[in-house]
């Protein structure tokens, strides 16, 4: 638990110690550091180091100053780096909402940032399109009732059953149900969700720089999907982009025992390919 001037958030940090740059992954809606486990596992087996955690009154964390919006979430993250000596260089790696996330700390922090990995990541244009907005506003919609029933104990069943989607190690896939039938968590995650137009819209102010590595990894196979093309758009814009599809992988399942390699393929592209 990290003071971030008066209160806290949790950090997971893996891997040994060396000179090579810290991967930081940053969860999607509803996650929680546990979502990264195997990925860690992973990652800790190439002899890198990562941290992940748990955004502000998410997962162990406590809650931060309304509004939730990126560039509170983005502030929340640089306080804590600080806090605990990580200047960077950084490879920032972002799953779903995370994303966004991502995307505005590497426009502010660009100086840290090696490169990014996106993983089966929500973009600015998502929102620019009719059908992208009306999925997020049905999606905070849902997270408003989850919400209120959250504070009665009806997630705790539905954590009970349903809290794993990702195929996570037995700790993790434990902590992640406790996690997910949460009422702190559901209200929290609520707000984040409520601010993703104004965060799409702070994320969408620049491009990443066209010499900054970025690999986009997707689930499901390479069909030529609209939703594919618009995460593909980072990527090839790079002069370092890479692309992978991973069939028969969900959004969630993306992160788990069965799927995780290409997300470590997609950290290893951008360390193996940046100039500095």
């Amino acid at each position: 638990m990290i003071d971030v001037g008066g209160r806290h958030l949790r950090v997971v940090r893996a891997g040994p110690v060396t000179q090579r740059p810290t991967i930081v992954l940053e969860h999607g809606a509803f996650g929680c550091a546990s979502d990264w486990a195997v990925v860690q596992e992973r990652l800790a087996a190439k002899g890198l180091a990562s941290l992940a955690y748990d955004r502000a009154g998410l997962g162990h964390s406590d809650p931060g100053p309304k509004p939730r919006d990126g560039h509170a979430i983005v502030s929340d993250l640089a306080a804590l780096l600080r806090e605990i000596d990580e200047d960077g260089p950084l490879v920032l790696v972002g799953h779903s909402m995370g994303g966004l996330m991502v995307r505005l700390y590497t426009l502010t922090h660009t100086r840290q940032v090696l490169g990014v990995v996106l993983v089966d990541a929500v973009t600015p244009e998502v929102m620019a399109s009719p059908v992208g907005a009306k999925a997020v506003q049905a999606f905070s919609r849902m997270l408003g009732w989850v919400s209120q029933g959250a504070r009665f104990g009806m997630m705790r069943p539905v954590a009970a059953l349903a809290g794993d989607r990702i195929g996570l190690t037995p700790e993790a896939a434990a902590e992640k149900r406790r996690i997910h039938g949460s009422a702190p968590h559901a209200r929290w995650a609520a707000e984040e969700v409520g601010q993703w137009s104004t965060t799409s819209d702070q994320a969408r102010v620049a491009d990443f720089p066209p010499s900054m590595p970025v690999a986009v990894v997707t689930a499901g196979a390479s069909t030529s999907t609209a939703l594919k093309q618009v995460q593909m758009i980072p990527a090839l814009a790079s002069r370092n982009g890479y692309i992978e599809h991973v069939a028969r992988a969900g959004h969630a399942s993306l992160l788990g025992r069965r799927f995780a390699d290409p997300i470590v393929r997609g950290v290893e592209h951008v360390l193996a390919t940046t100039h500095r």
